[in-house]
């Protein structure tokens, strides 16, 4: 789905979106190059364009610009996105969505006000896993996209 020289997922979905699923699969398997991919990626991507289609436009969207920002990132970069994404989802479901909240509720504010505030009484309540997977996402933050 990134086949002609410089072609992106979400500029590919977009050629493609008055397409069934069926029709965008075979649009698939005749990008240049894909044949010669190994016979499992070419599975996952079979796979990953029907999770493309079974999300809503909004998901997708999301979805796409995230792919778009990671792939503009240089590979340390990537694995500091990487990483501090692990460390919060190894945190269980509910800690995860306070951590989330947390997240976006510092996004709103000025850069060099974000760790203050963290590390305010306002953040008492985090335990040390939750604290750190914070200060992670707060840290990769500039490299993600908008929300």
């Amino acid at each position: 789905m990134t086949g002609r020289r410089g072609e992106h997922l979400p500029e590919w979905m977009n050629q493609h979106s008055d397409l069934t699923l069926e029709q965008q699969q075979q649009a698939l398997g005749r990008e240049p190059g894909f044949n010669e991919l190994p016979a499992a990626t070419q599975e996952r991507m079979r796979e990953r364009l029907s999770q493309l289609n079974a999300m809503s436009p909004l998901q997708r969207q999301r979805l796409l610009a995230h792919n778009e920002s990671m792939e503009r990132l240089n590979p340390e970069q990537r694995m500091q996105v990487r990483g501090a994404m692990e460390m919060w989802g190894s945190l269980p479901v509910d800690q995860r969505r306070q951590v989330m909240r947390s997240f976006r509720e510092l996004r709103q504010l000025p850069a060099d006000q974000r760790m203050s505030v963290m590390m305010s009484s306002q953040y008492h309540w985090m335990n040390p896993a939750q604290r750190t997977a914070l200060m992670r996402l707060i840290q990769v933050e500039p490299m993600l996209p908008e929300q």
